[in-house]
């Protein structure tokens, strides 16, 4: 169906109707763009903001935006096509013009016109000045083999023997692959979730042959030599006073019952960046077969300091004076453990009481809001001033509700989930170093689900461990602002040329300088 609107074409001259229909058309073609936009809008704002059972995971939603947005794109030039030219110029639609790094290597390229030769006939124009634009140019993956060429020296005189220098050090020696390609293989898997027989498929496509073995055989032999240096990771972690503990589900196959298992990567971080804390960030993570809480109690020997946690049970074991391994810990409970319980309910219900102690968390986190980055003394002073108060009101709140409400019921088992953890929930109004919640690390954890998600599962609880000690140090190189694969390379052809044990705190991933 025509979208031009009625109108006596037969009026118009002749020699003008071709022109009016073509203005016709082009202003029809426009109100389909708008349509097609208002309608894409919508859905845009369905996926933020719609019923929480209809509303996508982290990872579909971001998928659902990238095609939205394209989809967006692609309608919006269209609608600059169809425009008339006599309207206003088109709107730049590129987000990040001028904001290309500066470090960036520029290729200049002068377009010069086809004549300089002055319109009047005066002769020669001269150059009065120049616009540059620059636009992001990519090149694909360049594979290249490095050919390592030693001469041999002899005399011509004597015989005493010949100079030749010795071979460069090799991390796989008489192996194919240099520490570069190594390193782009573990970024690839372990941060850019890429599994092993993609990348091998990727390859293939550069007429490179490369088994998924044989990249699996690099990463293990890569994992091997960088085990000391997740080791002395870890006891940096193990040596603060206040951690970050979670863990998360990474499946393996069960050999010889064709099927998968579920092993669990625990983590364990240090983040002081919101109070300032001069200790770098970092995470350690470490491959168990299980979640029993036996593992936790194993994998935090040696540290005595206060944890964070969620309100797993398996936890509880910590707090005892029978634990292994250190003394009794310090436990600090996560409040937005807390307000997710309370949330589930009110999406579900609409329930008025889970809307008040979601009112009540608010404006506790209002607060933190505020004095995030301050010192610890700062922050404890305001929460004691602040917080504190509202702490006790909560706590009057959830007694009140919890005599009102069956235990059984919905709320009711929130309710009792939120009291459980009540002694660790005030914690943080004791340390100015606490936060009120483990948002920290469940951040840090999120990038294993999507490898979790890509790779499906390890192929072996072995590759799990491997997994665990990649991930930890791309992990901790990304929160220290480090460039993992820059970081990876160097410390694998460090540790090729033999670098000394003694010195494994210069490879940690909050030592690396690029430019050494």
């Amino acid at each position: 169906m025509s979208n031009a609107p009625p109108i006596d074409l037969s009026a118009i001259p002749e020699s003008q109707r071709a022109a009016v229909l073509a203005l016709l058309q082009e202003n029809g073609a426009l109100k389909d763009a708008n349509r097609r936009l208002e309608h894409l809008v919508a859905e845009l704002n369905h996926v933020v903001h719609g019923k929480r059972s209809e509303k996508l995971s982290d990872d579909d939603r971001q998928l659902a935006f990238e095609d939205l947005e394209t989809a967006v794109a692609e309608v919006e030039t269209r609608k600059e096509q169809a425009a008339p030219s006599t309207t206003t110029p088109r709107r730049a639609r590129q987000r990040n013009l001028g904001h290309l790094p500066a470090d960036l290597p520029r290729i200049e390229r002068v377009i010069e016109p086809t004549s300089l030769d002055c319109p009047c006939g005066c002769g020669q124009m001269h150059r009065i000045g120049e616009d540059r634009t620059e636009r992001l140019d990519i090149i694909p993956a360049q594979l290249r083999v490095l050919v390592d060429i030693r001469p041999k020296y002899a005399c011509r005189i004597c015989s005493d023997g010949v100079t030749q220098a010795p071979a460069a050090p090799w991390l796989i020696e008489g192996g194919m692959p240099t520490e570069g390609a190594i390193a782009h293989a573990l970024v690839s898997k372990f941060a850019d979730h890429l599994p092993f027989y993609r990348q091998s498929q990727i390859l293939a496509r550069s007429g490179i042959q490369l088994d998924r073995s044989t990249l699996a055989d690099w990463a293990g032999t890569a994992a091997f030599h960088l085990g000391p240096v997740v080791d002395r990771l870890t006891e940096h972690l193990k040596g603060s006073t206040k951690l970050f503990m979670d863990e998360t589900t990474a499946p393996a196959l069960d050999p010889g019952r064709g099927r998968t298992k579920t092993g669990y990567l625990w983590a364990l971080a240090r983040d002081d960046r919101g109070w300032g804390g001069d200790d770098p960030p970092g995470v350690v993570f470490t491959y168990r077969p299980s979640r029993a809480g036996a593992h936790a109690e194993q994998i935090l020997q040696g540290f005595d300091g206060i944890l964070q946690l969620d309100g797993y049970t398996g936890y509880d074991r910590l707090t005892r004076p029978s634990r292994k391994g250190g003394a009794p810990i310090t436990v600090a409970r996560c409040w937005a453990h807390a307000r997710r319980k309370l949330k589930e309910v009110f999406d579900r219900d609409g329930s008025e009481i889970a809307a008040e102690g979601l009112r009540q968390i608010a404006e506790l986190y209002r607060i933190e809001a505020e004095i995030r980055g301050m010192g610890p003394g700062q922050r404890l002073s305001a929460r004691q001033a602040r917080s504190a108060p509202l702490v006790v009101e909560f706590g009057d709140w959830l007694h009140a509700q919890r005599l009102r409400v069956s235990a059984k019921s919905r709320l009711g088992e929130k309710l009792t989930y939120i009291h459980r953890q009540w002694g660790g929930l005030q914690t943080f109004l004791r340390d100015g170093r606490v936060e009120m919640d483990s948002n920290s690390i469940e951040n840090l954890i999120r990038p294993i689900a999507l490898t979790r998600k890509n790779a499906l599962f390890a192929g072996h609880d072995e590759g799990g461990r491997t997994w665990a000690r990649i991930a930890s140090l791309i992990a901790t190189a990304k929160i220290n602002g480090v460039e993992p694969f820059a970081y990876l390379k160097a410390t694998l052809e460090a540790i090729a040329a033999g670098h000394p044990a003694s010195r494994t705190d210069e490879l940690l991933p909050w030592n690396f300088n690029p430019s050494s």
